[in-house]
């Protein structure tokens, strides 16, 4: 869909230049050479985004990142609900992401599932000296005698494990015989890398070497069987925030495939070893998951596609692309569930694109919601005025030319002065970023939509999740609360 024309702003790449170039002014010199690198003005027909990404961020400029940690056990290893998920290490980093990200799924807490329940070797000044090896190989035995029905463990390390040297690979393979059961280690300690996303890499590669290979172990002697179908397909990358997962598979079975494995969100371990059997992975969200579609294409010969299920202009052109990779059958059932679902998308477009027609948009996100979600406003005739990854990486960069127009503001691993600053002189409408930006731009009246778990509401993928995207965004800027206290720049 072309972005729509913006109607308000002085829009030009020049202003936005400008505006860059101002606000660099406010730190010295070496900052400001190393900040200027990750502050863009997008123009049209350029290869990407002209910023640089995946560099360590600069000491106290309150960087929005998370650490590597972050990236395994809050993304990809955690949401998956038959295994019981480790923090090996302090109490806090298991605490501080302990539920936080709405992963839905359906199961018996405690019985068959595992997610609402947090586990951890609270390390303490003793274990530091002495090491946690011990401590954590009787853990495992433990939670096995407490939680017999648990599928496998994964030990998610925390920085202390890395820098005294907690040999975890020993004890999970000795763990792996004494109860039988898939124990994964994990060695994504928060110091390594510049953000969560080496966190997803690290995570990826524990799958490669800890549970492929057991999968393709079991298919050989015929323990773990499989009879598959020309239309098996797997969603991989897609977490099932407020039940984002669900509402695409629906699409997808409707259409005619078989969605064998979706992970992690409402993921368990048998999808992801059945995975390496599947004819396509879908990937939704690329940063996280691309390692391991990279890696099943190379081993397996398993292709991989990225889809965008944000918006119904994106819906169809993913339910197309999805289908070319399949027969007539395929092809044709993707066009029957479009022109299905069309009534659909067309009165949720009715009702609130007069609402919401020309508002503006500045995110800040982290994974693929930067690019992916900007289809969804342009649907209901919104504008973008900038965007910016946490931790995005070049080549997410450059898929973001293909969804935002000519002389957008970008930025990379923007800090809390510059988005602040940015949004001051922008005068965005509305703010889509994270939790951690939501109650600064709250107080100063501005209207703000918490991407990354949807503002406890949800889901947001899929036509079912493009009313309820619809809905928010009204429920957002259409507040009358808003009027009663007004934006700074409005006083």
């Amino acid at each position: 869909m072309t972005p729509p024309e913006s109607s308000t702003l002085e829009n030009t790449t020049l202003d936005k230049k400008q505006l860059i170039e101002e606000v660099l002014q406010a730190y010295p010199e070496k900052a400001r050479k190393k900040r200027e690198k990750h502050l863009n003005v997008y123009e049209e027909g350029k290869p990407d985004c002209g910023v640089k990404s995946n560099i360590k961020s600069l000491p106290g400029t309150m960087t929005t990142r998370g650490c590597a940690y972050a990236g395994s056990k809050g993304v990809v290893w955690g949401p998956i609900k038959d295994m019981i998920h480790i923090s090996h290490g302090p109490v806090g980093c298991g605490y501080y992401s302990w539920s936080g990200r709405r992963n839905y799924y359906i199961g018996t807490t405690g019985i068959d599932t595992f997610g609402t329940m947090q586990f951890t070797s609270d390390f303490q000044e003793k274990d530091i000296v002495f090491g946690g090896d011990k401590k954590l190989a009787k853990l495992i035995l433990e939670l096995e005698e407490l939680f017999p029905l648990n599928r496998g463990v994964s030990i998610q390390s925390e920085c202390p494990i890395g820098l005294i040297g907690d040999d975890i690979e020993a004890v999970a393979k000795k763990s792996t015989k004494e109860i039988n059961k898939t124990v994964v280690p994990v060695r994504c300690e928060g110091f390594r890398g510049v953000s969560q996303s080496l966190g997803h890499h690290i995570a990826n590669d524990s799958i490669r070497d800890w549970v492929f290979p057991k999968a393709d172990k079991a298919k050989k002697d015929g323990t773990l069987q499989f009879e598959g179908t020309e239309y098996d397909v797997a969603i991989i990358g897609d977490y099932n925030i407020g039940g984002d997962a669900w509402s695409s598979r629906i699409l997808l079975e409707e259409m005619g495939l078989r969605v064998v494995a979706q992970w992690s969100g409402d993921g368990t371990l048998n999808e992801i070893m059945l995975t390496p059997s599947v004819k396509l992975n879908l990937v939704h969200c690329y940063r996280s998951m691309n390692y391991i579609s990279r890696h099943m294409e190379e081993a397996y010969g398993i292709p991989w596609l990225e889809y965008n299920f944000f918006g119904p202009t994106q819906i169809a052109a993913s339910l197309r692309a999805i289908a070319a990779k399949f027969d007539e059958k395929i092809q044709e059932g993707a066009e029957r569930v479009i022109a299905k679902y069309q009534a659909q998308a067309d009165a949720v477009i009715a009702k609130y694109e007069p609402r919401l027609k020309g508002k503006t948009v500045a995110l800040m996100v982290g994974g693929l919601r930067p690019r992916h979600v900007v289809p969804a406003f342009y649907d209901l005739g919104m504008e973008l005025v900038s965007t910016g990854y946490e931790f995005g990486h070049n080549d997410d960069y450059k898929r973001t030319t293909h969804y935002v127009k000519d002389s957008t503001l970008i930025y990379d691993d923007v800090s809390a002065y510059e988005f602040e600053k940015f949004v001051k002189e922008l005068q965005p409408d509305l703010i889509a970023s994270g939790i951690k930006e939501k109650y600064v731009f709250q107080k100063m009246a501005l209207p703000f939509r918490q991407m990354h778990s949807w503002d406890y509401s949800g889901p947001y993928h899929g036509y079912d999740g493009f009313a309820i995207f619809a809905r928010d965004m009204d429920l957002a800027l259409n507040s009358p609360t808003w009027g009663l206290i007004g934006a700074p720049w409005k006083k």
